[in-house]
């Protein structure tokens, strides 16, 4: 049995106790008393038949013996096993009933053997040997009476009735002896009265001793719980005290005036003052160093003062005048201190100096890293103004250089220049906004713009690209889009053609659809904007890296299309810095749909007196050529 199932102590003593003055208890102990004095009992019988013998001769002596044995056997022969019975689930109704039958016929068979003195020459000489013998079977019933109460009640009955039956039949059968008989009553009934004192008083003290029994048992299951808990806690005592002086964090316990009363190992290790050294001194005495943070002192003091747990780091002195950063948890423990004060302080306290160095390198190596993104982002943008300039003029040159006169390998070469100009010029551009966005100087404007006009003038852009491919572009506006919201429309322009360029990009057949559709929302409207292609599609596991810078979803696509990969995190970052999100959803091999969300406020129209930006292509200007120059 092991400890954690095992009884308490005291426990065993308590259950037996209650188990041996159950009912069932009882009815045992009855049972096995019963049978353990069936010899003493027939001492009594012997007696008797020894005195019958000399009076009434042998054969009535041996009438008494055998009903006084066969009463005695019928009755011990089933008590006997009566234990066992109950210990097997024999009920105890059962058992009651049948232990009252068989000690009722063993008192009818008592009653017999002193029917045979009281009826024979022993009652005529002297009926007091009858009385006598009938008095001590009673007392014998009664001294049971508190462990089987129906099988004493039973034999009690049995006797009265027989001192009844020979009073009443001594009565009718020497009629000239009635002048007697009430001083026969009146003795029967001066012995029934000591009989049944006698028996209340065996009873009385069968119920003192079994309250008193119950008693003892019930302390003794008190004292042996209250010395298991005090054992208890005592091993959680010795645990707690051998985690403490072994453990690696410092332990300082103070008293209520703050100075130190006891320290553990790892004090020592930490600070190289000994127990001996540090007893009865303030820790600030001890560690405090010139350097260490006058706040900090302070607010240690208050917290003890006002008996309020503290937690912070300050900076300790070591005995041998090592500077060392110690985070402290310092707790108030209260007891029977007098006023709410704390009995004692217990401070926990751990070496973060390798921390604090770590965070220090970690805080110079942010910084140095935010400076070089910095100083990136700076030469980016500057690199990227540079490098621009140079590119417009030669993306000028060679448009100016293709609309003259060249032979066929002359023109091939200038296109060759014009095209390759300009693709340069989208990547450079795309860098550009990158650092922008990057460095966080990318500016979002809020101003009054036509969504509707907005969604025309990008399909209009994006027209030659998909007829060149053979492809359809399809609009799907709603018919509730609001006809000005507030917004920055050159960033929506932007962000919906570099979804509408990659749709195209990555679409060998079929078609192009720009969707757009409004919700309505209690601070205004969303505005849901959808680019939906038939391409190549992409891998579910590969739609969150399209979105990360220089990424596209495989090698085999870069080499096949092209581009830096910029777009999709240029549109991100710029739907993000509009309040909205972008999500794509893709299925391979039979297309892309990617959705922009944009939280918009409605707008009023521009003042009139404003030019309002047309759509399309304005016939007036058909056939001029203007050359723009940063």
């Amino acid at each position: 049995m092991d400890e954690d199932t095992a009884p308490e102590p005291g426990q065993t003593g308590l259950s037996d106790a209650i188990d041996r003055y159950s009912a069932a208890g009882l009815l045992a102990r009855y049972a096995r008393g019963r049978v353990s004095f069936l010899a003493q009992r027939q001492m009594l019988t012997l007696l008797g038949a020894a005195a019958l013998w000399l009076v009434d001769g042998p054969r009535t002596a041996a009438i008494a013996i055998a009903l006084a044995l066969l009463g005695e056997a019928v009755d011990c022969i089933y008590l006997r096993s009566l234990p066992d019975r109950l210990a097997r689930g024999t009920p105890l109704s059962r058992a009651l009933w049948i232990s009252t039958g068989t000690a009722t016929f063993q008192a009818i068979t008592i009653s017999l053997c002193v029917g045979l003195s009281w009826y024979g020459r022993a009652g005529a000489i002297s009926p007091l040997f009858s009385i006598a013998f009938l008095a001590g079977a009673a007392i014998n019933a009664g001294i049971v009476l508190p462990y089987n109460r129906p099988a004493a009640l039973a034999r009690l009955m049995v006797y009265a009735l027989t001192a009844l039956a020979f009073y009443s039949s001594g009565a009718v059968r020497e009629p000239e002896n009635l002048d007697s008989l009430p001083l026969n009553i009146a003795g029967m009934l001066i012995l029934a009265y000591m009989v049944a004192s006698f028996i209340d008083f065996v009873v009385k003290g069968f119920a003192r001793q079994r309250r008193n029994i119950l008693a003892l048992a019930e302390q003794g299951r008190v004292i042996a719980e209250a010395h298991a808990k005090l054992q208890q806690r005592e091993r959680e005592t010795q645990r707690l005290a051998t985690a403490v002086r072994h453990a690696n964090d410092s332990v300082v316990i103070c008293g209520p005036d703050g100075r130190i009363t006891w320290v553990n190992e790892a004090f020592t290790r930490i600070t190289g003052y000994s127990e001996t050294e540090a007893l009865g001194r303030l820790p600030g005495e001890l560690l405090n160093d010139p350097q260490t943070d006058q706040e900090m002192i302070a607010a240690i003091a208050d917290a003890v003062a006002r008996g309020v747990p503290f937690r912070g780091e300050i900076l300790n002195r070591t005995k041998s005048g090592e500077l060392k950063w110690i985070e402290t948890n310092q707790v108030p423990v209260s007891g029977t201190g007098c006023e709410g004060k704390p009995d004692l302080f217990v401070a926990i306290e751990r070496d973060v100096t390798a921390a604090k160095r770590q965070e220090q390198v970690l805080a110079e190596a942010k910084k140095a890293a935010e400076e070089g993104a910095r100083a990136k982002a700076e030469f980016l943008a500057t690199m990227s103004h540079e490098i621009r300039t140079p590119m417009n003029a030669v993306i000028g040159m060679a448009d100016l250089l293709c609309d003259s006169s060249l032979n066929d390998d002359q023109r091939v070469y200038a296109d060759t220049i014009r095209a390759s100009s300009q693709a340069l010029l989208n990547i450079i551009n795309d860098v550009l906004d990158l650092s922008k966005l990057d460095a966080g100087k990318m500016l979002i404007e809020s101003a009054p713009l036509d969504l509707r006009h907005c969604l025309d003038s990008v399909v209009q852009l994006m027209l030659p690209l998909t007829r060149a491919k053979g492809l359809d572009l399809r609009t799907d506006i709603c018919g509730d889009l609001p006809e000005w919201l507030q917004g920055d429309e050159g960033r929506i322009r932007q962000v919906l053609v570099n979804l509408l360029g990659n749709a195209v990009k990555f679409t060998q057949a079929g078609a192009v659809t720009l969707q757009a559709q409004v919700e309505e929302m209690p601070q205004g409207v969303n505005v849901r904007l959808s680019v939906t292609d038939t391409g190549i599609g992409i891998d579910e596991d590969k739609l969150d890296a399209i979105f990360e810078s220089f990424s596209q979803a495989d090698t085999a696509t870069t080499r096949r299309f092209g581009g830096t990969g910029l777009g999709l995190t240029i549109s991100r970052q710029l739907v993000e810095a509009m309040g909205g999100q972008i999500t794509a959803a893709s299925d391979p091999g039979v297309g892309s749909c990617f959705t922009v969300t944009l939280p918009m406020t409605r707008a009023t129209a521009p003042d009139a007196s404003e030019p309002a930006p047309q759509g399309g292509t304005d016939d007036g200007f058909d056939g001029l050529r203007v050359l723009v120059a940063e």
